[in-house]
């Protein structure tokens, strides 16, 4: 038979791995008898077996990596020997792994050398970690320490194995720095991991990648025109980054420096000097050379720069302004930055002598830009508007730089196109319109008036009434407007008793594209004219019949006979009465307040007095021209209510308080008041 047993690596000595009688199924008080024993082809015992209960223990801890190196799966063979009868049995113990090696590279530093040329994405392969221990506890992951120009990538061969590769993300410049170095990390798979790493020294190769740079770009010189030979123009200095023949620099004038200078300066291929050579022999007052300065690497690289050499010269040319584009008008509404007109600006002087600055006024919204050689462009600076400013004249002063300076001057005329940039503006926040009632149909009213600072179509202002109601109808039932001028008429005739106020809004629109308006309230008050007599509220009358005052027959002075009560429904001083008496059937007897409207008596009555009397009430407002109206009342003397109130004709004249029937009731009242009095007089004598 055979029988499997596992153990980790490192186990202690005397630690139980299991029973080997329980297992094999073996009578363990036999073994000794049976002579056992265990045979194996290691060099060393690591397992023991007890001859009294078969328990099988380690002999000795066990060194996995020691004992199978890297083979994946670690067996140590075994076989038990029993003899009487002889038996053979086959025991395998598996040798498990523990994390017990960090992964280690086989050097402690690794050089990589890597020309400057190469381009992002170049590769690099990267040693292997190595870890002894197996699955999960052997290398998992690989890391790079942060750099701008490498990052780290895994591959994956043929075989299913994984490797490290260290790619270029930013191409190198050995010029800013010549040596990179990286940390690389291998990581096992291990509970707690455990890590190895190594220094990664990357050493950038120089290439012939620099040109020469000139300290400057451009030399400038001025010399005599008369300088012998041998005369120091300049020395130009260029500089290379680059290292050994890459770096050495060699100098000579451009091929495209005319012969005639070439022959005039000379240029020492070492130093950089820049000498006379002979007669200067121009025409040109500035004279301008290129200078090459190139390395003495393989394929040798070169740069420019440009001499400019001043012949000193007499200053007798003025700057010429020519105006070769010009853009007027412009609309107000040009952003900043619109380009108005091109100048081109030359003169004809070498040197500083034909060097030109240009300017215009500070206060203008505009501004010269420097565009191709000897051009300028005059833009806007700011925003434009037409109706502050509607044209320009901007002059332009060229002066060159000679000693002393000429100045030209030149003037544009620029206009300034009108864009619908400015809505109606009404003269006033509203507008107040009085009209007097009972006006004819079609009567001129208002005419509101609004400003556009815009011109032509954009000024150009047209009138509308918005939609609104008035007491319930519709505006344009009331009003109608001249679209053209703002002019406002009536529709219908007003009545101060019916409307007294109203308003509406009027929108004035201009003709420009898209169209601006504004809008402005239209108060409109109605005044009041004299057209409503006064009406006359007590005393009334029935059936044109005379209102009837009864008073006491001897009233006292001052009595208030009645008040005359009246309503006018005009306003203001139309509505404000008076009272007057038209006629009174006894002028010294009655009064009528000219405010109160009060009728009272001027004296007491008396007995001699009519006992009817009628009086004529005027009660006149103060309009103009004035409206009135008139109350009749009849008064009658008596003490006590009639049961038929007496006519009062026309005639006017008052009945007498005396007459003969008057005369004998009087006399028969005071016959039966005597015998009365007679009588009780006796009465009382009789009783003392």
């Amino acid at each position: 038979g055979q029988i499997v047993y596992s153990i980790a690596e490192e186990t202690e000595s005397g630690a139980s791995v299991g029973n080997i009688a329980k297992d094999l199924g073996l009578d363990a008080a036999t073994l000794s008898a049976r002579k056992f024993r265990m045979i194996t082809s290691s060099s060393k015992q690591y397992f023991n077996i007890n001859a009294s209960t078969g328990a099988l223990s380690v002999n000795e801890p066990i060194d996995r990596e020691q004992l199978c190196e890297l083979k994946s799966v670690c067996i140590l063979n075994y076989e038990l020997v029993l003899e009487n009868p002889l038996e053979l049995y086959r025991m395998e113990f598996k040798v498990l792994d523990i994390n017990d090696n960090s992964p280690s590279f086989p050097l402690s530093e690794y050089h990589i050398n890597m020309p400057e040329f190469l381009s992002p994405g170049a590769r690099f392969t990267l040693p292997n970690a190595q870890d002894l221990d197996e699955g999960a506890n052997s290398v998992q992951n690989y890391t790079l320490s942060s750099d701008e120009h490498f990052y780290l990538e895994m591959q994956i061969r043929g075989d299913g194995s994984k490797y490290p590769e260290l790619v270029l993300k930013k191409a190198l410049d050995r010029e800013q720095q010549a040596t990179h170095r990286l940390v690389l990390t291998a990581k096992d798979g291990g509970n707690p991991p455990k890590s190895g790493d190594v220094p990664v020294i990357v050493a950038v190769l120089d290439t012939n990648d620099n040109a020469p740079e000139f300290e400057h770009s451009v030399y400038r010189a001025s010399i005599l025109e008369n300088s012998p030979s041998g005369t120091l123009v300049v020395q130009v200095h260029a500089t290379d980054l680059d290292e050994g023949a890459n770096g050495e620099i060699r100098y000579s004038f451009s091929n495209t420096t005319s012969a005639d200078l070439q022959r005039m300066f000379l240029i020492h291929p070492h130093t950089g000097e820049v000498t006379v050579n002979g007669i200067l022999a121009v025409q040109r007052p500035l004279l301008e050379m290129l200078i090459e300065a190139r390395d003495n690497g393989a394929f040798g690289m070169s740069s420019t720069a440009k001499l400019l050499v001043e012949i000193t010269d007499v200053n007798n040319h003025g700057p010429e302004i020519t105006i070769t584009s010009l853009s007027s008008p412009i609309p107000e509404d040009a952003v900043p930055g619109t380009v108005i007109a091109l100048l081109s600006i030359l003169d004809k002087d070498p040197g500083e002598n034909g060097k030109v600055t240009c300017q215009i006024p500070d206060n203008l919204p505009f501004q010269l830009k420097p565009s191709l050689q000897n051009y300028y462009s005059l833009v806007t600076s700011e925003l434009l508007d037409r109706e502050l400013i509607s044209e320009y004249n901007i002059t332009i002063t060229a002066t060159d730089l000679g000693s002393p300076p000429i100045t030209t001057q030149k003037t544009v005329w620029v206009q300034i196109s009108d864009v619908n940039d400015n809505p109606p503006v009404f003269s006033a926040d509203a507008f107040d319109v009085f009209v007097e009632e009972n006006n004819p149909l079609g009567a001129f009213l208002y005419q509101v008036s609004a400003s556009d600072l815009d011109i032509g179509e954009n000024g150009r202002v047209s009138y509308m009434l918005r939609n609104s109601t008035v007491a319930g109808s519709a505006l344009t039932s009331f009003l109608s407007m001249n679209l053209a001028n703002g002019s406002i008429y009536a529709k219908r005739a007003f009545d101060f008793e019916q409307l007294r106020s109203f308003y509406f809004q009027v929108e004035a629109k201009d003709n420009g594209s898209p169209a601006l308006s504004a809008a402005i309230t239209v108060n409109v008050y109605i005044s009041d004219q004299n057209d409503n007599a006064p009406a006359i509220l007590y005393p009334t009358s029935q059936n044109g019949s005379v209102a009837v005052e009864v008073v006491p027959r001897l009233a006292d002075e001052d009595y208030l006979v009645t008040k005359v009560v009246a309503d006018d429904e005009d306003n203001a001083q139309n509505a404000w009465l008076s009272y007057h008496l038209a006629h009174s059937s006894d002028s010294t007897l009655f009064q009528l307040s000219p405010h109160t409207g009060e009728l009272r008596t001027t004296r007491s009555m008396r007995s001699t007095d009519f006992l009817k009397h009628k009086v004529v009430v005027v009660v006149r407002d103060h309009g103009d021209p004035p409206l009135s109206s008139t109350v009749t009342v009849g008064i009658l003397l008596a003490d006590t209510l009639p049961q038929a109130l007496p006519d009062f004709d026309d005639s006017g004249e008052p009945t007498p308080l005396l007459n003969a029937t008057n005369i004998y009731l009087i006399v028969s009242l005071a016959c039966v008041s005597f015998i009365f009095a007679a009588f009780i007089f006796f009465l009382a004598i009789v009783r003392l």
